[in-house]
């Protein structure tokens, strides 16, 4: 009975998200009938022009949408399970923190500093693969010498802070038009990844997430604690490196392509949990990752109705579910 509830609510969630992706390929400025969207995928009658705009332009967003929903999902189930903190997200390592100083430094530094020419040509998505591989390096450091692991969550919080300082600088001695063209990479865009660069984000975030299934034994362990979980063999050094190794492919890569996409990975574990009702991972990580999918979809459609960045569609979205949560804190596994 177990099983065949998970196997019903998994061919739900899957059917809900091709349902989700085909409205959102054909929501745009030009509106697409679904008959075209089929027909245009079977190779049946459509027009030309709408295939030229759905596999030119709406189907690379799409697959987007996809990929930054399943990698924050899943790697916010995992940061959550960790520090055992139903409100810690994917950005708790200070990831995303380090992909926008490097952004800062790149879009806002470079004019004033005069920075070489190979500085410049890294762009924004190189600069924020630095700026969050150096956080990375940082926290991977302090894992293996620090055994608690709140410690960590602190010092994650406390690089996020020290960073947000030095952005905030950059923001103040920054052009007007370089300031501008930080502000908008700070609200998230899923429409700047080119063909070549979604190969690279594809291979990225499927990295990520294989990852993510050999933390399943350690993940599961973790819920009834570190002591536990020592006494049951598990290598806590090793465990906490593999995680954060998945997390920062997951979301160090979204981050640097799609820029700091909010709520999110804060969200959707506890929508997976209130569906699933299972804290086994084996049952939780597919169910996140397509409720990540899912809600990355209708995101990125009601962006495109309401004209609207997507971060702030997400977080019209995922703060009314932080609420639910801080409120119910009690009764979250």
């Amino acid at each position: 009975m177990h099983s065949l509830r998970h196997t019903i609510t998994f061919i739900a969630l899957t059917a809900a998200c091709l349902l989700f992706f085909i409205i959102d390929m054909g929501i745009g400025s030009v509106s697409i009938p679904i008959r075209h969207i089929i027909g245009a995928v079977t190779g049946g009658d459509c027009p030309k022009q709408t295939i030229q705009i759905l596999f030119g332009i709406r189907l690379t967003k799409a697959i987007v949408a996809i990929l930054a929903g399943g990698a924050l999902s899943v790697s916010g189930l995992q940061m959550q399970t960790l520090f055992r903190n139903p409100l810690a997200g994917p950005y708790v390592l200070g990831v995303s923190s380090g992909a926008s100083l490097g952004v800062a430094l790149f879009v806002l530094g470079a004019p004033v500093i005069g920075a070489s020419f190979w500085f410049m040509q890294l762009g924004i998505t190189g600069a924020a693969w630095i700026g969050s591989a150096m956080i990375l390096a940082a926290v991977t450091i302090a894992g293996q010498r620090i055994k608690d692991i709140m410690v960590i969550l602190i010092l994650g919080i406390m690089f996020s802070s020290g960073i947000s300082a030095v952005v905030q600088a950059l923001q103040y001695i920054s052009q007007e038009d370089a300031l501008k063209t930080f502000v908008v990479w700070t609200m998230g865009s899923l429409s700047d990844v080119t063909s070549n660069q979604l190969a690279i984000l594809s291979a990225s975030v499927a990295a990520g997430l294989i990852l993510s299934v050999f933390t399943i034994k350690p993940l599961n362990l973790l819920l009834l604690g570190e002591e536990y979980a020592k006494t049951m063999g598990l290598n806590l050094h090793k465990s906490r490196l593999l995680i954060f190794a998945a997390t920062t492919l997951l979301v160090g890569s979204v981050t640097a392509f799609c820029g700091p996409i909010g709520f999110v990975g804060l969200a959707m574990p506890h929508v997976a949990r209130m569906i699933i009702r299972d804290a086994d991972h084996r049952s939780l990580i597919p169910a996140t990752l397509l409720c990540g999918i899912a809600a990355m979809l209708i995101c990125d459609i009601f962006s495109k109705l309401m004209l609207m960045p997507i971060n702030v569609v997400t977080s019209l979205l995922g703060i009314p579910i932080v609420v639910w949560v801080v409120l119910h804190n009690k009764s979250i596994a």
